[in-house]
């Protein structure tokens, strides 16, 4: 009987032993996973925006919409993991103070969304070597906690364009408007300007792109002003943007014409006028760095991440879906460029231009890129031009772009 007994006690003691470990391994093995899965509960992302983070279009909404598609792909609990200072106007000051403020608060990664935050983004990485700092749209960066991240918009402005060109022709008027943040100072603007204006001239050539530069990244009185001058002084049939809101849009469509928006879909803000927009699809990056960055130390970040400058083949940059207002023939068209320009079978800035027709097919036609003064930027049949000139040094806008005072 003794024997029963301590061997049942022996029995219950191994089973007891034996659960203990099954749980704590797979406590273990748990916890390991959702390390590689990406999802941490202690870890922080921080954000400052330049416009507040409940817009509902526009710039900020884009990148707010981006962070937290991300997050929540992650596994991340937005409300609790994700930290905003928004509405901070390009002052290095109030940058410096945002980023004090975030640090403060546990942030394992910084990103800033706008151009005029890059010096305080470069100064704080030094600063706070144990925290990740990403910024979008600017060229400075060091090798390991702070990188720039930014996309190939230029070829969606194409496809936009490309759109503006098919409406230009159905409504007969070759005057299109282009609100402008800036002009000739950066290549931003440049590329952008000057891809939607290549894409308009491949479906009607005669059509020229008239820019009306606000000199200020956001300023929805000067939008609404600038498209107004657009329509009312030079005529114009078709209302492009490079800037914050969907204000262009909304004048097009208070003046009964048609227009191309930005940064997101603005068809619920001017359904009678909106065409498509160049889009972010954010998240793409987005994800791809916080991943990084849970997963890896702040020094090694811009080792794995880089300078980060993703297309149409990453899914980075797109447009929104065609409105009805769009003429039928042009869905073939984007679809052919966007297809040759994922596969990298054409780039827009290159020694070869494509032409399509009413019926959306495409011809294309070696034919050199040529500024509106004349200069020869690439030969006919040239190879495209460097993405250093895309993002650095395209100060200069092609034939068929016109700069209005």
């Amino acid at each position: 009987m003794k024997r029963f007994v301590s061997l049942l006690l022996s029995l219950v003691m191994i089973m007891a032993v034996g659960f203990c470990f099954g749980a704590c391994s797979s406590d273990s093995d748990e916890t390991e996973s959702a390390g590689e899965g990406g999802a941490s509960s202690d870890f922080t992302v921080g954000a400052i925006y330049i416009n507040s983070q409940n817009d509902t279009a526009g710039y900020t909404y884009a990148h707010h919409k981006g962070i937290t598609t991300a997050m929540q792909d992650l596994g991340l609990d937005v409300d609790s993991q994700l930290k905003i200072v928004d509405n901070i106007p390009e002052d290095y000051d109030q940058v410096m103070s945002a980023i004090d403020q975030l640090a403060g608060q546990g942030c394992d990664i910084i990103f800033g969304i706008s151009f005029g935050y890059l010096d305080a983004f470069n100064d704080a990485a030094a600063e706070y070597p144990d925290i990740v700092f990403s910024h979008a749209t600017g060229y400075l960066s060091n090798d390991s906690n702070f990188n720039n991240y930014f996309g190939r918009i230029y070829q969606a402005r194409y496809l936009a364009g490309i759109a503006a060109g098919y409406k230009s022709v159905e409504i007969g008027n070759n005057n299109i408007g282009y609100v402008s943040a800036w002009g000739t100072e950066y290549a931003e603007t440049c590329s952008g300007i000057n891809a939607f204006a290549l894409g308009v001239q491949s479906v009607n050539p005669d059509a020229v792109v008239h820019v009306k530069q606000i000199s200020t990244w956001g300023d929805e009185a000067l939008e609404r002003q600038a498209a107004e001058v657009l329509v009312d002084t030079y005529g114009c049939g078709v209302i492009a943007q490079h800037c914050d809101s969907a204000q262009p849009q909304i004048v097009a469509a208070e003046k009964g014409v048609f227009g191309c928006g930005y940064n997101s879909d603005m068809a619920e803000q001017a359904p009678d006028a909106h065409l498509t927009a160049p889009v972010w699809n954010w998240n793409v990056y987005y994800q791809y760095a916080i991943e990084t960055a849970m997963n890896n130390d702040a020094a090694d970040f811009v080792s794995i991440v880089g300078n980060y400058y993703g297309g149409l083949a990453e899914g980075m940059v797109d447009i929104s879906p065609l409105t009805a207002n769009v003429p039928e023939a042009a869905a073939k068209a984007i679809e052919t460029a966007r297809t040759m320009m994922a596969n990298d079978q054409w780039d827009v800035f290159s020694g070869v231009k494509l032409q399509f027709f009413e019926d959306g097919e495409v011809l294309d036609v070696e034919a050199a890129l040529v500024t509106n003064d004349g200069t020869e930027i690439i030969a006919a049949g040239g190879q495209p031009i460097d993405d250093s000139v895309i993002q650095g040094s395209m100060n200069y806008y092609v034939a068929g772009v016109v700069a209005e005072s």
